[in-house]
């Protein structure tokens, strides 16, 4: 018990630098008191001593204001930052190293028995907010952005980010980042300001504009093989080149997208305080 209890303790110094000492972790990391109390309800619950565990969890609740269910399961060196709002379901799993930040929820979508609450690999980062609702696995490493909202299963090492929660690929995927590379391009050629078609943008109109730059470059390169095609013939045909996009218009819808990412950034930056 007194090894887990230092383990808990070490991972708050290597996660928190606001961290001074011993005693100030002990006495004032709500996160923490809510782990030990939930570690009695869980020894409770699975005892079958099932109303003292959840009166066991409802005083850490008052105390903390982090509600875990006596039935959920966690891992070692969990940590939980903050804490206030932070809410845990009966059958959630938590696996080693895990960090949750405040006002996260791992809930259900369904008033099933069984197991309706996600499941968290170790290393799992949930941002302050997100909410991360129904019986699927969350894998190894992944990190679910601030007040995102997932429904659905995040590979290991990739990060989910908006409203429904958008699955990033992992840096490691050069087929996006080809793609990612190709449509800079067409927009540069366009004379566009590709603001908002990265993968990681969870914005239709986003996606709209990624799509119709995958289908203009597609289109593009059919073209150039066809003025290629024609010069071998013989032709003299020469390609014109394209005009340039630009204008009043255009300088004011970039301003007006510039302020509100830099707004979003923003409140994203001071969801994490």
């Amino acid at each position: 018990m007194f090894k887990r209890m230092k383990e808990d303790i070490a991972s708050v110094f290597h996660r928190d630098p606001a961290a001074r000492s011993t005693v100030e972790v002990l006495f004032c990391y709500p996160g923490l008191h809510a782990i030990w109390l939930h570690r009695l309800a869980h020894a409770l619950w699975v005892r079958n001593a099932r109303l003292v565990a959840r009166m066991v969890s409802n005083f850490a609740r008052w105390a903390t204001g982090i509600e875990i269910h006596p039935g959920a399961k966690l891992g070692r060196r969990f940590f939980i930052d903050h804490g206030m709002g932070v809410v845990i379901g009966e059958t959630a799993e938590i696996g080693n190293d895990v960090t949750l930040y405040q006002g996260v929820t791992l809930g259900g979508t369904s008033w099933d028995k069984g197991k309706r609450h996600p499941t968290l690999e170790d290393g799992v980062v949930v941002g302050a907010g997100a909410k991360v609702l129904g019986p699927f696995t969350v894998g190894a490493g992944a990190k679910i952005g601030s007040n995102a909202v997932v429904t659905k299963a995040v590979p290991a090492g990739a990060t989910a980010v908006g409203i429904p929660g958008r699955v990033i690929l992992k840096e490691s995927d050069k087929r996006a980042d080809e793609q990612c590379a190709k449509r800079q391009a067409m927009a540069e050629k366009l004379g566009f300001d590709a603001y908002g078609v990265t993968r990681d943008t969870p914005d239709p109109v986003a996606r709209a504009i990624g799509q119709m730059l995958d289908h203009m470059q597609a289109v593009d390169s059919r073209l150039e093989g066809m003025c290629h095609a024609l010069g071998e013939l013989g032709s003299d045909y020469c390609a014109k080149e394209l005009p340039v996009l630009g204008g009043e218009d255009f300088d004011l819808l970039k301003a007006e997208v510039d302020s509100v990412e830099a707004k979003s950034d923003d409140a994203s930056d001071a969801g994490r305080l």
